[in-house]
């Protein structure tokens, strides 16, 4: 009777790791899926994937002139400071920060705004017309992701204010290869193609944002980030 029992504790034990496991790759697969999005996943040649790298990811140095930081400034923080810094985003890809979508802009930076969409999207392609502000505390970072393909399409392009800061391109699947990369304050970068849907992104936390050897302290960052309409909005 005993022998009996033990068996049948035995078979239930089996089951319940077998369906926990079942249940746990399911949970993994979804979020993997939603998070990790590829794209071209064959176009990524290994031998010169730097090259690509850096044809898909530019950085422009001095943008915007300090003036015009200041500007900037001027209408994004009065809103900005009446939120409180978030612990964690929704997806769990920022961490100290506040943000929001902004559609109205005084003239001033309008013309601001509509000169990085002249530099960043063809003229023929769709824009959101919500300019996502994110703000990030002194002690926050953004953690390595793509972002979704449903929120914006091929070309992400960014305005980073008050401060200079450390991004991490990583390939997806293949962390051994990344590039770290220099936004400067006032710099804009214009992500696209291999490095927008390949590589994982992420602004280093203070303690680790080292360029070319060199600690590069990020105090509180604001940037200003313009997106096209995603593909399947078109």
């Amino acid at each position: 009777m005993c022998s009996w029992s033990a068996n049948l504790w035995r078979e239930k034990l089996k089951l319940i790791i077998f369906f926990y496991d079942k249940t746990f790759s399911c949970v993994n697969a979804k979020y993997y899926s939603q998070s990790k999005v590829l794209f071209n996943k064959t176009d990524v040649n290994l031998k010169n994937w730097q090259e690509k790298l850096d044809r898909t990811m530019q950085v422009l140095p001095n943008f915007i002139t300090t003036e015009e930081e200041k500007f900037l400034i001027e209408e994004i923080d009065p809103y900005m400071r009446r939120l409180r810094y978030e612990q964690s985003h929704w997806d769990d890809a920022i961490h100290n920060y506040r943000e929001t979508e902004k559609n109205k802009w005084n003239e001033r930076n309008i013309k601001i705004l509509n000169r990085i969409q002249d530099k960043a999207f063809p003229k023929d392609m769709s824009k959101i017309s919500l300019v996502h502000v994110l703000d990030l505390a002194p002690e926050g970072w953004i953690k390595p992701h793509v972002d979704s393909i449903r929120f914006c399409g091929e070309i992400i392009a960014g305005l980073s204010l008050l401060t200079d800061s450390v991004m991490r391109l990583k390939m997806v699947d293949n962390e051994t290869l990344y590039k770290d990369f220099l936004l400067s304050r006032r710099s804009l970068y214009i992500m696209s193609g291999t490095a927008r849907y390949n590589y994982n992104h992420e602004i280093l936390k203070n303690e680790e944002s080292f360029f070319e050897g060199q600690h590069i302290p990020k105090d509180r960052r604001i940037s200003v980030i313009c997106r096209c309409q995603p593909q399947h909005n078109t």
